[in-house]
């Protein structure tokens, strides 16, 4: 019998990337799949990032760079802080990683040890539970449901803190839900986690997808306090559609980012020299490719809802950001199940809640066509319709 290590023997495998995979074999059989299950942009990244990459190659720009990013990239980041968040960082409390998920898991290696507790709510994305298993921690999982808009509050905060509490998890927008939570929210939350000496990882991937507002607000920015508590990650996959470029970056405490560096050091050393000098790019351009990636998903978001509305079987949270619907088929049965019948029946993929933390519930993203959209949803209508009538 094969013997591993036993942090690593108990991580379970992403249901969304089982669910893509499955919906791609389909497809690739030949058949129509509505794929609402990518966490990715269907746009191309934008031009002028591409050919700042292709300008890199031909420069000979395909050496090692330092392993916590080129010292320009690293700059650029301090300046996206300072004008979109209105924090103050230096190039050496920065340190750039092969996407944010590798930000995440570097961070959560570096903070938890053995037998300490990582907060964060359900819903929750896949991979945070993984993340902190691998480092040997305990997940401390706040349910949070519809009725409390799939946020934490102060109170339930404070029930769950325990003397081994080491760090809470914030992810705004989220995935899979699309909730955000606000400047006023966010301050109650740092106030308590400034009281406990709880550091912070707040995962802002989304932060440039939101529809309803134009004010973002990073919880780093509240104040001294909170500020060198907590470990802030974004990057350009999501907001520049540059998902297969792998370029995520995290700041925070200098202490902190020292051990990240050292641990990066040792494990991957530096992203793609490629990708950081098309990362680079994106960083210095202005929002205008933002500005029309967002206003599409926007319409996309209000089309999939109004069509959601007319099944009256599925229920959801109106989501601010992100490219996600979280919708409970609580009323139509096991969603477990549901996806996988939807995917063989009518050819519809959507990511089962199970992976999330809450099992009633579907997520279904609109980072796809307008004729797509109406198209599955149609479907899964009328798949509704016939499961109930077969008494499925």
């Amino acid at each position: 019998m094969l013997s591993v290590n036993r942090r690593i023997k108990d991580i379970v495998g992403s249901t969304t990337l089982a669910i893509t995979a499955r919906a791609k074999e389909l497809q690739a059989q030949g058949h129509d799949v509505v794929n609402f299950g990518a966490g990715e942009p269907d746009f191309d990244t934008p031009d002028f990032i591409k050919k700042a990459g292709i300008k890199a190659i031909e420069k000979g720009m395909t050496k090692y760079t330092p392993s916590i990013g080129t010292q320009e990239l690293r700059e650029a980041v301090v300046a996206k802080f300072r004008k979109d968040n209105g924090l103050e960082y230096k190039p050496n409390q920065i340190v750039v990683s092969c996407g944010a998920k590798h930000s995440l898991f570097n961070i959560i290696q570096v903070l938890v040890d053995d037998g300490n507790e990582v907060i964060f709510q359900s819903p929750y994305w896949v991979s945070y539970p993984e993340m902190v298993k691998a480092a040997g921690g305990k997940s401390v999982i706040i349910p949070t449901t519809a009725k409390s808009g799939y946020k934490i509050t102060p109170d339930l905060l404070r029930q769950h803190i325990t003397p081994k509490t080491r760090v809470l998890i914030i992810n705004s927008p989220s995935n899979p839900t699309g909730v955000m939570y606000h400047k006023e929210e966010l301050a109650k939350i740092a106030q308590i986690c400034v009281e406990r000496h709880i550091y912070v990882i707040s995962d802002e991937i989304y932060e440039k997808l939101i529809y309803d507002t134009n004010v973002f607000t990073s919880i780093a920015s509240l104040g001294q306090g909170i500020y060198d508590l907590t470990l802030t990650v974004n990057g350009t996959s999501k907001a520049y559609a540059m998902t297969g470029w792998r370029i995520g970056y995290a700041a925070g405490p200098l202490e902190v980012m020292e051990y990240i560096k050292k641990y990066q050091d040792h494990s991957t050393s530096n992203p793609a020299s490629i990708s950081q000098a098309a990362a680079l790019e994106a960083l210095k351009a202005c929002e205008e490719s933002i500005v029309n990636m967002r206003q599409v998903f926007r319409q996309r978001r209000d089309l999939m809802l109004k069509c959601l509305d007319k099944i009256p079987e599925l229920s959801y949270i109106r989501p601010e950001g992100a490219f996600y619907v979280f919708c409970d088929f609580s009323k139509v049965g096991d969603a477990t199940k549901i996806a996988q019948k939807m995917l063989d029946d009518v050819k519809v993929a959507g990511i089962p809640g199970d992976g999330f933390g809450a099992p009633n519930y579907i997520r279904f993203s609109f980072a796809t066509s307008d004729e797509r959209i109406q198209e599955g949803i149609t479907r899964v209508g009328q798949w509704i319709k016939e499961f109930s009538l077969k008494g499925e």
